[in-house]
């Protein structure tokens, strides 16, 4: 399996932090956010990794390299212009290939997450050995996390690892998922598209699954945050 981590997106609200690094080399605990997964993904064995940037691209090129002192493979997807997540997968799916990946969202801090868990989210068979039927297997995985306080709404609701758009109670989206490459196949390369418009179109079909996941993991969407996960004091 291989696996992508988004790194191209600006930090608008992390300035002036950002202005001169990007998001995803910030430095939580000592490591850059990025670093944390990279050395979880080697961990479970997935070592084959899509890196896309943007804003100052260069310098996320330059501190991880091809990933040989991690142990791992890095690949780089250049967008200029970022292009959205689910634009960014598709301008990088010559170097995806053809099989299920796992997506992470390059900004988040989650140093615990166990990657083993991603290999066999998605599965073709049912138990007894038989093919599901292309327009009923699910095409996306998703890991759901207790409402931050910034998101106390929620995104998704989950029934029997089903995915819902409505319902009660309501999850966030983590930032990490896995997916069948075909769900991006009407992008073009270079075209921007989001995401979550089509994790609720397949959902809506009951066709993408889930389950939540309770170990640490924040959102670095604020210095205030970034700070705190420092143990540094916050005014």
């Amino acid at each position: 399996m291989k696996a992508m981590l988004f790194a191209a997106g600006r930090g608008e609200r992390m300035r002036p932090l950002t202005d001169t690094c990007p998001k995803p080399l910030l430095t939580v605990r000592g490591r850059p956010l990025i670093v944390w997964h990279i050395l979880n993904l080697v961990r479970a064995d997935i070592r084959d990794i899509v890196i896309n940037h943007a804003h100052l691209g260069h310098m996320v090129e330059e501190a991880l390299g091809d990933g040989a002192k991690f142990g791992a493979r890095i690949s780089y997807s250049s967008e200029g212009t970022a292009l959205e997540t689910a634009g960014g997968i598709a301008k990088a799916r010559h170097l995806l290939g053809d099989e299920p990946f796992v997506a992470v969202a390059a900004d988040i801090y989650c140093p615990h997450f166990d990657f083993e868990q991603v290999k066999e989210a998605l599965q073709d068979n049912d138990m007894w050995g038989n093919p599901h039927p292309a327009d009923k297997r699910d095409v996306a995985w998703l890991y759901l996390v207790k409402n931050p306080a910034h998101n106390l709404n929620g995104d998704f609701a989950l029934n029997s690892f089903s995915i819902a758009n409505e319902g009660d109670p309501k999850y966030t989206f983590s930032g990490i998922g896995v997916y069948r490459t075909e769900i991006f196949d009407a992008i073009e390369p270079g075209q921007s598209a989001k995401l979550a418009p089509i994790l609720r179109e397949y959902a809506a079909r009951g066709q993408v699954g889930g389950e939540v996941y309770r170990g640490d993991w924040t959102d670095v969407g604020t210095p205030e945050r970034l700070a705190q996960l420092n143990g540094e004091r916050t005014t």
